[in-house]
């Protein structure tokens, strides 16, 4: 069913048909916890044009990444279908290229698709249905090809282990390059264009993905204010099996309180530079002829845990990885200051995007349109699910293990363990109150496991990924033998890493 006001999906001349129907223009972050948003009641981050966006628009305080992994949640959000449904688990797996995305969807009905930056796509094809790319990524387009030229000062601080915590502090990371560059280029379309054919343009920003690295002016400013993040003195003593693995795998069980404030510090500056970096796409959007008739949307791909629960980074279920911010505004035509507390995933997004583009909808998918929570007026949830899921597996130490989110309920399967993570997050919104053996909601806990093991196969899923990794190992030793052009590939110029900028 489409949005009331919106036009039918194209049939025939685009131009009787395109008056009406919105541009979009869609920001997504790389790994921003979404408590760390002014928005959301975070007292110390400065986010003001975020904020500005949720007073103005409908923030989702539920929404969730398909996955909390960089490639997996990005490709599902692009087809609104689950890793497990297009095989992409790791950062390592490629896109079926005849998998269609919502791009595919909007370019069909008439819209001019545009990706500027990060989306992370690995192997040859670097659009996925986009018509255009401003900016290419700074990842590697293929294994074995060169990846970022971070200072040795850096080395380890972009992956999920011990470096990446305690290498931190002042100074500029070719990631703040990037999404500056991505920026200039997205504002420079954004006043250039003419309001004609509609446009649909998806901003990839990297930051803030660590390095935990950020301007003096803004590391000084953030590290006396920041809170360290405290659990009881008896958490560790009975937390879940797999948070101990997480954090003993990591080597991150006995940082000090100064290396998590320098991080946090750093962290905390990487969210404000985004902030920063928004703020200057939407003011050129408010100087083009696109202004009055543009849906903005802020997400992210996954979130951080910046020391939450004594964890960091991503691959874990927490509110702080497995929850994303989403924020819809379209001045005059959706709810301004509404916030939703139904459950919603970033699956959920794509299907948005072609309801109001009066677009077919795409086949196979999962998410369900938020459209309904977008217009003014009382919103009608009685048939809304109100449940989603996520999964992980990297291929690494860890093994596969999916979430289910149901109402107020949390749970977490990890396979190979005993038992479960429940949390009933209506009570316990810091998920400190595991559930996962306590007899009194055994029915609960059947219910949702139930659920969340149908038709999921850890154990194929482990054989595919192993296979997965067998053939990236000739793929990559192709990559250095070959060195294959990168025509997308982003190049850092001169001078862009300075660490650390004493």
């Amino acid at each position: 069913m489409l949005a009331a006001g919106y036009a039918p999906a194209l049939r025939g001349d685009a131009s009787s048909r395109m008056d009406r129907r919105p541009n979009i223009l869609l920001v997504m972050s790389d790994q921003h916890n979404p408590h760390l948003v002014g928005c959301e009641g975070d007292a110390v981050v400065r986010t003001p044009r975020i904020d500005a966006l949720a007073e103005r628009g409908v923030r989702f305080a539920s929404s969730y990444c398909p996955s909390p992994l960089c490639v997996p949640s990005r490709m599902s959000f692009l087809t609104s279908r689950y890793p497990s449904d297009q095989r992409v688990w790791s950062n390592s797996c490629v896109l079926d290229s005849s998998i269609p995305t919502f791009a595919h969807g909007l370019s069909i009905a008439g819209y001019e698709t545009v990706l500027c930056g990060r989306m992370h796509f690995i192997g040859y094809d670097q659009r996925h249905g986009f018509e255009q790319r401003l900016v290419g990524d700074l990842s590697p387009q293929h294994p074995g090809t060169p990846g970022p030229k971070l200072l040795p000062s850096l080395h380890g601080s972009t992956s999920q282990t011990r470096p990446a915590a305690t290498i931190s502090g002042p100074g500029r990371t070719e990631y703040q390059v990037f999404d500056e560059t991505v920026t200039d280029a997205a504002c420079e379309f954004l006043r250039t264009r003419t309001d004609g054919r509609p446009l649909c343009m998806v901003v990839g920003f990297v930051l803030p993905h660590c390095p935990f690295v950020c301007p003096k002016h803004l590391y000084q400013e953030y590290y006396d204010k920041v809170r360290l993040p405290s659990v009881p003195d008896e958490h560790f003593d009975d937390v879940h099996p797999f948070v101990r693995d997480y954090r003993r795998l990591r080597q991150i069980e006995d940082l000090t309180d100064e290396q998590v404030r320098s991080a946090r510090a750093a962290y905390y500056g990487l969210i404000t530079i985004v902030d920063t970096l928004v703020g200057q796409i939407l003011d050129a959007l408010a100087e083009s002829a696109l202004r009055d008739n543009t849906v903005v949307i802020y997400t992210s791909d996954h979130g951080d845990m910046a020391g939450e629960h004594g964890m960091w980074w991503k691959s874990n279920f927490y509110e702080g990885a497995s929850r994303v911010p989403l924020i819809v505004s379209w001045r005059g035509h959706f709810a301004e200051g509404r916030t939703v507390r139904q459950v919603s995933n970033l699956l959920d997004v794509g299907p948005t995007l072609l309801e109001l583009a009066g677009a077919e909808p795409l086949p196979s998918v999962r998410g369900r349109s938020l459209v309904r929570f977008l217009r003014p007026g009382k919103v009608d949830t009685t048939d809304w699910p109100d449940e989603t899921f996520a999964e992980h597996y990297s291929g690494k130490s860890e093994p596969p293990s999916r979430m289910i989110r149901s109402g107020p309920w949390k749970l977490v399967h990890y396979h190979g363990y005993e038992a479960a993570q429940l949390f009933n997050l209506d009570d316990d919104p810091d998920e400190l109150n595991d559930f996962g053996r306590d007899p009194q909601v055994a029915g609960i806990r059947s219910r949702l496991r139930d659920k969340v093991v149908d038709a999921w196969d850890p154990e194929l899923i482990e054989r595919e990924v192993a296979q997965r990794f067998e053939d990236v190992r000739i793929l990559r030793q192709w990559g250095r033998a070959v060195q294959p052009e990168c025509p997308d590939r982003w190049q850092a110029p001169p001078g862009a890493n300075v660490f650390p900028d004493e």
